[in-house]
């Protein structure tokens, strides 16, 4: 009886396509929708995931400032900003964020769901978030991702 060998194929620099995607966040809630997006940055929906490489897409974020936030987080969520000097610390509440800034809340939630090194920085530049709906990255021929 012959022994059968099977190999784990492992994902390489090489071998990865990196596909780009346009995600509304239209009446999304912020976590729901940033946990989706981070799983896609990371490559955990193909099937040749392999942690120690860059597997993940493009993903572009329009509609950022229709995004909601589940019971009283709009007024008492905090947001920290540190200067590192003394006295540097500055807050700001969801809403107020939302109103200057609405990019922010889904970019802070992504990064904060990638891992903490080289490889997660990579990832996070692969994350392109619009208040709007218009982006400039029509010639990538981004399809729709649905959640």
């Amino acid at each position: 009886m012959s022994k059968l060998h099977f190999t784990t194929k492992h994902a390489n620099a090489a071998t990865v396509k990196h596909n780009w995607y346009v995600v509304d966040g239209t009446n999304q809630t912020v976590g729901r929708l940033c946990s989706r997006i981070a799983a896609v940055l990371r490559g955990k929906n193909k099937a040749y995931y392999t942690p120690h490489v860059d597997c993940g897409d493009f993903v572009i974020v329009i509609n950022a400032e229709k995004v909601k936030l589940t019971g009283n987080k709009m007024e008492e969520k905090v947001y920290d900003n540190f200067s590192g000097y003394p006295g540097g610390l500055k807050e700001e509440s969801a809403k107020n964020l939302q109103k200057r800034r609405p990019e922010v809340l889904v970019e802070r939630a992504v990064k904060g769901m990638l891992p903490k090194n080289r490889l997660g920085r990579k990832m996070y530049k692969k994350l392109f978030v619009y208040a709007g709906t218009a982006h400039p990255h029509g010639a990538q021929q981004p399809k729709e991702l649905k959640f």
